[in-house]
């Protein structure tokens, strides 16, 4: 299984909303000790556990698809996690679904450009700008006061669901880990 998290590359957006997919990655990857695979034609960081690669792609968000294409057809890999950011859910809800549309992400529209839509999303909610005019600022923005005492709780719930969708369905993992938001 490939599991992908999206966000952009440099210490700029390291804590904004919009990479709250590497967040995820990076907790998987200390929690499995995982291997850093070395290869610059993937454009991304990759990791490896068990049979699981981890990626974070570097191209940033616009062109993740470059990355996740990349390592996908080297490796043959059908069975692919992308793990998200989502404007649509209240900060901490966490949703899981495969296929579908990409609610205007551009990270999930490069992705589904270059390898196709049915991939397991896991949308993490981040909540919303009050003005449609304020998404790419908010989204490039840090994580509030408040959501940040409960931000490492919501990444480990996240990483917790992506463990156990390794070794159990969509189905299962969405009856276990779905969340409606976090009350900080």
């Amino acid at each position: 299984m490939l599991i992908v998290g999206l966000g952009n590359p440099g210490n700029d957006y390291e804590k904004t909303r919009h990479n709250i997919g590497f967040m995820v990655i990076d907790e998987l990857i200390a929690r499995h000790n995982a291997s850093k695979l070395s290869s610059s034609s993937f454009e991304g960081e990759l990791y490896k556990f068990k049979n699981h690669l981890l990626l974070k792609p570097l191209t940033f968000m616009n062109l993740s698809g470059n990355s996740v294409v990349k390592v996908k057809n080297f490796y043959k890999i059908e069975d692919i996690v992308v793990i998200h950011d989502d404007l649509d859910l209240p900060f901490g809800a966490l949703r899981f679904k495969k296929g579908g549309g990409h609610g205007g992400h551009n990270g999930l529209k490069s992705i589904d450009a270059m390898i196709g839509k049915e991939y397991i999303r896991v949308r993490m909610g981040i909540g919303k700008p009050q003005h449609k005019g304020e998404v790419v600022s908010y989204v490039l923005s840090p994580f509030s006061v408040e959501n940040v005492k409960c931000l490492d709780d919501f990444i480990k719930s996240a990483a917790d669901a992506v463990d156990f969708l390794t070794e159990h369905s969509l189905d299962e993992t969405r009856s276990q880990y779905s969340k409606k938001g976090i009350e900080c």
